[in-house]
């Protein structure tokens, strides 16, 4: 071996001995600053290098923090009713009013000034009453003109048929030829049509004169009046609105939504809102086939099974149906959580800081309220707000009071 080799060996195997005497630790930097962890003896060979990568490695293993253990669900308070079981439905209420089943719109036949109006609102009439009259001067000028008119055609009927009669004399003389005598027949026809046409323009000037009286056709009260005096008016104008107070229905509008639901031969509870004591039965008599356009209500009429006294025309009344149904638990909407199909609820535990969720059955499904016909008990507490951010078996904590 050459003086250079011999040198070399003997440098390796001093760094050898000095990276062993200072243990593992001794060749890295490990004070955490951040500087690098290199060995210092990096020149000394592929063993110091080796060691000082296991010592940083095992250090490190041994810095490392634990997993943290997982936390438990947060405490979340919640609102919550109890299940109260109804074994009756009730359809409505809805406000309506007392209205009469034969009404008439009463106006006179012919146009013209009103001078009287002898009845009001409210007030009771007889048939044959005047309820209103107009200026008569102008249908008796119309009358007195008919008249003359009746008396000018009668008066050339006459000489007509009296022509006629000399002419047919003279023919017989053959004084006068046929032609003579057909236009004598014709002109006596004439004013025979002329003189019924008058008649008849009479009679309608007669006629018109009474129309100038607007009277009741039936016993009945007036509901409404349309005019006042002095007011100008045409033919068939409404006057005055009379109805017949025997015959008295409910009217009520129910929702366009609703009324499909309504059952049509159920018997109706109708009570005053003045007086709910005062009730009668009603059963449904017509349905407006079509929905009001701005309110979007349909209107029903019921007919009164004897009627009390105080219902009065124009009184205000309550209408609703109740019907015994299987035992139910109505609930708010925002109770029930549906998820791959199924409908449940969230139970409350006995102790009150618990939940569990409970499949349930729904027997009818609205926007704001839902009935439940299977899976709760009666007195159960139910949440009602946040199901959809609840655990099975959170903890939690009830508000104050049940909503």
């Amino acid at each position: 071996m050459s003086a250079t080799g011999m040198r070399s060996a003997h440098l390796s195997r001093s760094g050898e001995v000095e990276s062993a005497a200072r243990g593992p630790g001794e060749g890295c930097d490990l004070s955490g600053n951040g500087a690098p962890l290199t060995p210092t003896l990096s020149r000394t060979g592929e063993g110091a290098g080796r060691a000082c990568l296991l010592a940083l490695s095992l250090l490190l293993a041994a810095c490392q923090p634990g997993q943290e253990k997982a936390e438990a669900p947060p405490v979340r308070p919640v609102l919550y009713t109890l299940a109260k079981p109804v074994d009756r439905v009730i359809f409505g209420p809805f406000a309506g009013t007392v209205e009469p089943r034969y009404q008439s719109q009463l106006g006179f036949q012919i146009g013209g000034r009103v001078v009287a109006r002898d009845v009001t609102v409210g007030d009771i009439v007889t048939k044959g009453q005047r309820l209103a009259a107009l200026d008569p001067v102008v249908p008796r000028f119309a009358l007195v003109r008919a008249e003359a008119d009746v008396a000018d055609a009668r008066a050339q009927a006459e000489n007509a048929v009296a022509t006629e009669a000399r002419t047919r004399r003279l023919l017989e003389g053959a004084n006068v030829t046929q032609a003579q005598l057909d236009a004598a027949v014709a002109n006596r026809d004439t004013a025979q049509a002329r003189l019924a046409q008058a008649q008849s323009s009479l009679q309608k000037a007669q006629d018109q004169i009474g129309y100038t009286e607007l009277k009741a056709d039936f016993d009945g009260v007036v509901t409404q009046r349309s005019a006042e005096v002095g007011q100008v008016l045409s033919a068939g104008q409404a006057v005055v609105t009379v109805a017949r107070p025997e015959e008295r229905e409910a009217v009520v509008d129910i929702p366009e939504d609703l009324a499909g639901a309504m059952p049509k031969d159920g018997r109706f509870a109708v009570s005053l809102q003045s007086a709910p004591e005062v009730t009668a039965a009603g059963r449904v008599r017509e349905v407006s086939p079509f929905a009001d356009q701005s309110t979007r209500t349909r209107r029903i009429r019921m007919t009164l099974e004897a009627p009390p006294s105080a219902f009065r025309l124009g009184a205000t009344i309550t209408v609703s149906l109740s019907r015994p149904v299987e035992p139910r638990f109505p609930l708010p909407a925002t109770a029930i959580l549906t998820e791959n199909g199924r409908d449940s609820v969230w139970i409350v535990n006995a102790a009150g800081n618990a939940v569990a969720r409970r499949d349930v059955a729904l027997a009818e499904r609205g926007p704001e309220r839902v009935t439940v016909s299977g899976g709760l008990s009666p007195d159960e507490r139910v949440v009602v707000a946040g199901v959809h951010s609840l655990q099975e078996g959170q903890t939690i904590r009830l508000s104050d009071e049940a909503h």
